[in-house]
Formats: structure tokens, sequence, C-alpha cells
């Protein structure tokens, strides 16, 4: 081979080497790979020296705490729960009262902020008014101020239990929370469940045939008289030839304290009623934008063709406006099941206080403790998206 031969040789090497490092797919192969292996020393290194301080200050490491015996009461459990039961046992109470005061957060939030969102767009002066306030009001404040209002100036403000406030259903408010008949299942009750359970299904199927024929027929049928007598009359009927299976334990109201019924602790309802009021604002301001990015000759479409206006915003406003309303109501879901940790503040026993407090104190398990409390808000997270991406596709106008 000829020195000039060889040169062009080279050349040629060289410029396919450039090429290929400049290459946009290889080049971003290369740097995911770069950055793969500093992400994996990183996490080591993270983890060796975790591990190499532990063992210089004594400290074990490890899961095994978790069948060791708590030593320690909660307030309120969802399942049976003693002080001789094991911290695995109270991480489970501290798991199931958060999911508690989620679920039912989610619930009511939604509701108040789709009420309030519909109100601000109200043609009446007042109504409109009033929920504006609220809103850029409620919405400025803090959540644990709200917490705060609800617990330290409404709930610790009511009187003691001698002077409890009498409400209907032989229920009382006091300082000590609220008391409420409590419900005593009998051998029976499946039956009334199971009635239950085939009235919703059939709730649902005379919805869903009812819809299509409007829409094949445009027809608009009676569908609130069958779904209640669905789900209402069937378990009512149920209920009846099962004998009642169901009695109530009454609160009594004696000399110094109440006795028996249903407590509800006054740091359920003030971190209920706080998320709820402080997220509903929130929500109320998605479903304003939402109900607005729908186009207005939509509304007078559907006017033309003699909807009412309730009709108007269940069949024509808001089935438009969900696309817009759904990923960010998304948001506020998430961020209300991770405000429900401000619990701590005043003393519900919710997973952050029991399991990453008590337990985190009485084992110096500091590192498991974290991991396990961000792993479970990190698992409820990434439900709620599923289940509302769900919801979304399902939900979503298909283009014809």
């Amino acid at each position: 081979m000829t020195r000039a031969t060889k040169a062009r040789s080279e050349h040629r090497s060289l410029r396919s080497f450039t090429d290929y490092f400049y290459d946009p797919k290889t080049r971003g192969i290369m740097l995911q790979l770069i950055v793969a292996v500093l992400l994996v020393w990183l996490v080591w290194a993270t983890v060796d020296n975790t591990i190499r301080n532990l063992r210089a200050q004594g400290i074990a490491s490890g899961f095994g705490f978790l069948w060791n015996t708590a030593g320690f009461d909660i307030s309120q459990s969802l399942v049976p729960y003693t002080s001789t039961d094991s911290h695995g046992r109270a991480f489970l109470v501290g798991l199931l009262n958060t999911l508690l005061v989620a679920v039912v957060g989610i619930v009511l939030a939604t509701v108040l902020g789709f009420v309030i969102g519909v109100a601000r767009l109200s043609r009446n002066w007042l109504v409109s008014t009033l929920a504006s306030v609220y809103i850029e009001t409620v919405r400025n404040v803090p959540p644990l101020l709200m917490l705060f209002a609800v617990y330290f100036g409404v709930l610790k403000t009511l009187p003691s239990p001698r002077n409890s406030i009498e409400l209907p259903f032989s229920s009382y408010l006091n300082l000590r929370g609220l008391y409420v008949p409590r419900p005593i299942w009998g051998e029976g009750i499946w039956i009334v469940l199971l009635a239950l359970l085939v009235g919703i299904v059939a709730a649902v199927w005379i919805r869903r045939r009812t819809e299509k024929k409007r829409i094949e027929t445009g027809e608009q049928g009676t569908v609130l008289l069958p779904v209640l007598a669905c789900v209402l009359g069937l378990p009512a009927l149920a209920f009846v030839l099962a004998g009642s299976p169901v009695t109530f334990d009454v609160p009594q109201l004696g000399r110094f304290n109440l006795k028996g019924g249903l407590v509800i602790m006054p740091e359920f309802m003030a971190l209920v009623v706080g998320l709820t009021l402080y997220t509903a604002a929130f929500i109320a301001e998605i479903v304003r934008s939402g109900i607005l990015s729908v186009h207005k000759g939509q509304q007078e479409a559907a006017a033309a063709l003699g909807l009412h206006d309730g009709q108007v915003m269940r069949l024509v406003i808001l089935p438009q406006a969900l696309r817009v309303i759904i990923p960010p109501l998304t948001n506020q879901y998430l961020n209300l099941t991770k405000n429900s940790s401000l619990a701590v503040a005043i003393g519900y026993p919710d997973l952050v206080s029991v399991f990453a407090g008590t337990t985190l104190n009485l084992t110096n398990q500091a590192v498991e403790v974290v991991l396990m409390t961000m792993g479970v808000y990190l698992f409820l997270s990434l439900c709620t998206s599923l289940f509302m991406n769900w919801f979304n596709a399902r939900v979503a106008l298909v283009e014809r």
C-alpha cells in the first residue's frame, strides 16, 4: 500500500468515526449510557455511605423492626389494634387512616368544587360574588392555617360533653367529637348488600339503555325513577324480607359524658373539612375554566333545540368540558392526598404521624421508615394518576 493510499484510508476512517459520533441517534445513546453509569455510581455511593455511617453510629439496618412490639396506642384505628401489636400493624393502621382521609376528602372536595365552580358562572350577581370571594380567599390561605382555623377556631370551641349540642338522628356534638349511632350488622346483612349490588348493576344498565335510545331516536326517557327504584327500593325490600338485620347502638347522654355510639374524632373532622375547603377552591376554578372552554354557540344551539339549562349543562357542556377539567383535577387529587400529611400538626394518627413520627422515634430506623413512607405516597399518586388517565380516556369525545 502506497503512502497516499494509506493516508486516504486513514482519512476515510477518521471521517467515518466523526460522522458516527455526530449522528444524533448515536450521540443520544452514548449520552444515555453515560448518564446511566453516573446515576448507578451516585446511588451506590449514597447507599454505601449511608450504611457506613449507620454502622459507625451502632444503628442496625433492615426491616426486622416491623415485627417488634410497637408499645404505643393509636387513637383511631379501622382495624383491631393494641399497644402489644407490631410496628408493621401500626404502619397498616396509619396507612388506612391516610386512605380514609384521602378518599373522603376527594369525594367532598369534588362535589363542593363543582358546585362552587358552576355557581361562579351564575347569572345571579349575589351567588357569583359569594363564589368568587370564597375562591379568592381560601386558595390564598396556606392549607396548614386552614386546618388550624377549623380545629382550634371551631371544633375546640365546642361545649364539653356534659353540654353537648343535640343533633338530629340521636347525634351529639362536643369538643370530643361527633357522636352518631353505630350500626350493628346482623346475619342477614349480606342479602341487603347483594340486593344493593344488583340494584346498582340494574341502574347502570337502565342508564346506558336510555342513553342509547336517546342517541338513536332523540327521545328523552325517564331515568330518575327507575334508577331510584333499583338503588333504593330493591335494598329496602331486601332489608324488610331479611327481618331488619341492622340495629343501632345509640349514644346516650349521661351526667358527665356520652356512652355508646360511634365517635368521629375532632382531628379527623378538622383534617377532612380543612382539606375539602382548601382543595374545593382550586377545583372550582378548574371547573369554571373547563366550562368556559366550550364555545358559547354550543349552549345556544342546545337551547334552540329545546333543552333546559340542566340538560344543556349535563348533556352538552360538561361532556366537552371534561377534557379540559380532568388533567388538572388529577393534580388536585394528588395534592389533597399529600397534604393529608399535615395531620401531624393537629394530632390525627395518619401514616406520617404514626409511622414516620412515633415509630421512627422509637426504633431509630430513619432510612427504612422514610423510604417506606415515601414509597406509600408514590404508590398512591401513581394509582390515582392511572385511574384518572383511564377515566379521561373513558369520557373522551370520539370524533366522527
